[in-house]
């Protein structure tokens, strides 16, 4: 596999970062401009945004936690040339899991399913990790 087979998940993760970026900052300018909140309400924090734009930022929010350490994975698997075709299929899979966890989490934000993609996600990139260090320790030896 190459490299770039491996950099198409992470500029689609990437993607869905800036897609709920956006989305955070209109559904903020709307709530603002409509007056559900007044700018000294949320200038220490976001507590007093609506339940809608608090859905959208927790969403965005999100993508910093356990991407984390999927881009690490990435980079690693690039930088020591273990890209494998099994990296590169769970690394959609952990994509994809991530998109539907965003859809969930911003449309019906149902916890049940949202937990189980995010789940979903969570086991890939174990599994993908697990992967990694087996090829990574054979490599070495």
């Amino acid at each position: 596999m190459t490299n770039q087979s491996m950099l198409l998940p992470v500029f689609a993760q990437v993607t869905l970062t800036f897609v709920l970026l956006f989305s955070m900052a209109i559904s903020r300018t709307r709530a603002l401009k409509r007056k559900d909140v007044r700018m000294a309400d949320i200038a220490l924090g976001q507590m007093n945004w609506p339940p809608r734009v608090a859905q959208i930022s927790n969403a965005y929010r999100n993508q910093f936690e356990l991407p984390v350490l999927f881009f690490v994975l990435a980079a690693l698997a690039i930088a020591t040339g273990q890209v494998t075709t099994v990296l590169v299929v769970l690394a959609w899979v952990f994509v994809a899991f991530r998109v539907l966890h965003a859809f969930i989490h911003t449309g019906s934000n149902y916890v049940p399913n949202r937990f189980y993609a995010f789940a979903g996600s969570v086991f890939s990139l174990i599994a993908m990790w697990a992967v990694f260090a087996v090829q990574i320790m054979s490599a070495a030896g």
